[in-house]
């Protein structure tokens, strides 16, 4: 069994705003496996889906994104859940729109959301895939700010593109594994 967690803030408020893009992505698989979240036995949603044979948990933490990990440890302990088969995605002020990057491990670049699961799960060994979410705004304004803010209309079709690139990329994961998954998908971007 498999575990994808997308990052991202709980309600109306935060919708469409970049520190979302977990949770938009997570939408985007719910429908390609015709699924659909319900309320968790904790802080999250969750549902149970199969692709390629192999079972997948796909949740959304309900903690927001700083402490994300309490809610990951607990369905990864509950359902006993290797931390190298739970895939975490988020955002990444260091990627432009456009652009994802697949990692094996790795520290949490500065992504609070990452921070928390790390700090949790008491390890750094779990893939992640990171959505790019930067423009020529990213520095100058406050990246809690800019974090908090909703996409452009102009911004939308790239993110459009590039949320369909990120559901290949997990879907690929669960069915080749992620070095496969980083060879195919690291290094391109949407156009």
């Amino acid at each position: 069994m498999k575990l994808i967690v997308g990052l991202g803030n709980p309600g109306s408020r935060y919708d469409g705003t970049r520190h979302n893009a977990g949770f938009m992505l997570i939408d985007k698989l719910l429908e390609s496996f015709g699924a659909r979240l319900k309320a968790g036995k904790g802080d999250y949603f969750i549902t149970e889906a199969t692709y390629c044979d192999e079972k997948i948990l796909l949740m959304k933490p309900t903690t927001f994104m700083n402490n994300s990990g309490t809610a990951v440890r607990d369905v990864a302990q509950f359902y006993k859940i290797a931390v190298e088969d739970v895939l975490v995605i988020c955002d990444d002020a260091a990627l432009p729109i456009g652009k994802i990057r697949m990692r094996k491990q790795g520290s949490d670049g500065g992504q609070n959301g990452l921070k928390s699961v790390i700090l949790h799960l008491g390890s750094m060994n779990f893939p992640r895939l990171r959505i790019g979410i930067a423009n020529d705004l990213i520095g100058r304004m406050d990246l809690a700010d800019f974090v908090l803010s909703r996409f452009t209309e102009g911004e939308k079709p790239v993110l459009e593109q590039s949320l369909e690139f990120a559901k290949e990329a997990a879907r690929s994961w669960v069915a080749d594994g992620i070095d496969s998954s980083m060879n195919v998908f690291n290094g391109k971007s949407v156009e």
